[in-house]
């Protein structure tokens, strides 16, 4: 499979997720800037993590103004992977291309650390490599780690099999149902705020995202055989 990592002003995990995608599980990858984003050749996108013109306005707003956008979303309307971590799911919210929104932590504070995360689907294009209710460590570091949707809305996702990911060590930042991350509809578009490419290698603390990137991998695969 061929990766664009869609790079933004103020990202600043796009050679993290390169090395993730070219160095650890043998995908090509490369990082495509905003301005000159033509994502119809690539077989996958990925948004990194960062703060997107400083996160001014509110993170991942300004973003809207780059061209990038419309060709994102021509992208993922093809049905293929689209993944944004951190900075890149709200990227993917105010892009409009899955719900919700994103508050300040509860603590109003940024935080960063380790997240204790349960894998709520295994159906998924990016999570079929995991096992159903696995509880993995992975990463974060927000201030806006808020996530935000309607009670109804929230109700809707979670029959639906749509939240891929929730909180298990008490869900500090305050999101609706735990959210740490969230399919759309059509199931191949995945905003998480945990950062699985900083958990690929036991060197930098563990290796828990590695099935994640395997899942997208595989499934690509066996898309193009």
């Amino acid at each position: 499979m061929k990766f664009a990592i869609l790079s933004f002003p103020g990202s600043n995990c796009d050679e993290d997720m390169k090395y993730a995608l070219t160095d650890i599980i043998d995908a090509h990858a490369e990082i495509v800037q905003h301005y000159e984003a033509d994502l119809q050749h690539y077989d996958g996108v990925v948004i990194p993590t960062g703060a997107s013109y400083g996160d001014y306005l509110r993170p991942g707003a300004l973003a809207l103004s780059s061209a990038a956008i419309a060709s994102l979303q021509a992208f993922a309307a093809t049905g293929k992977p689209v993944l944004g971590v951190g900075n890149g799911f709200q990227i993917l919210v105010e892009a409009g291309l899955l719900p919700g929104a994103f508050l300040r932590n509860k603590g109003l504070k940024f935080r960063s650390g380790n997240a204790t995360v349960k894998v709520e689907n295994t159906a998924s294009l990016f999570t079929n490599a995991y096992e159903h209710g696995q509880h993995i460590t992975l990463p974060f570091a927000h201030e806006y780690g808020n996530y935000y949707v309607e009670a109804d809305l929230a109700s809707t996702l979670k029959e639906n099999g749509r939240i891929a990911f929730t909180y298990a060590d008490g869900n500090h930042d305050g999101s609706v149902e735990a959210i740490a991350g969230v399919l759309n509809e059509q199931g191949n578009v995945l905003g998480m705020m945990p950062l699985p490419e900083r958990a690929v290698e036991v060197l930098i603390g563990g290796t828990d995202g590695l099935a994640l990137f395997q899942s997208i991998l595989k499934n690509g695969s066996e898309r193009h055989a």
